[in-house]
């Protein structure tokens, strides 16, 4: 599915969405975490807070009735690059560190995490980590030989 300049500026506008309700303050709120929600049927994006209650919503034409076996796996990398383009308004937003943004289907079952803050620590790509235990692996056996 190549994504539409209209899905585009939909996601994005959610995303601004979400910056509006906690702008940069010194007092950070309770919450640790966004939930993003999207409907493979009807092409909802809803977004929650911990809480389970509703920031905002919108209807993703392009999703509607989208019956790719990669459906999650597409929009996760729409997602993960709007919320890149966002990363500095994102980062100074009032939420208490760590906080991430996470994908879930219509059943609040967990995709993929999108965006991981922390003080120190952003990650926007989890394919930066892929492959890193074998590394690790291999770099102790190395050691151990020496």
């Amino acid at each position: 599915m190549k994504t539409s300049e209209q899905t585009l500026q939909q996601v994005d506008r959610a995303i601004r969405k979400i910056e509006e309700k906690f702008p940069a303050t010194e007092e950070a709120v309770l919450m640790t975490d966004i939930h993003i929600r999207v409907s493979q049927e009807t092409g909802e994006l809803t977004v929650y807070n911990d809480d389970d209650n509703e920031i905002t919503r919108c209807i993703i034409e392009q999703w509607i009735d989208n019956k790719e076996d990669d459906f999650y796996e597409q929009i996760a990398s729409v997602l993960r690059a709007s919320l890149e383009k966002h990363k500095k308004t994102i980062e100074a937003m009032s939420l208490l560190k760590p906080f991430s943004f996470v994908l879930e289907d219509d059943d609040k079952e967990s995709i993929a995490e999108l965006f991981l803050a922390d003080d120190e620590l952003v990650i926007i790509n989890p394919d930066l980590m892929e492959g890193l235990d074998d590394d690790l692996d291999e770099f102790l056996e190395k050691l151990l030989k020496d």
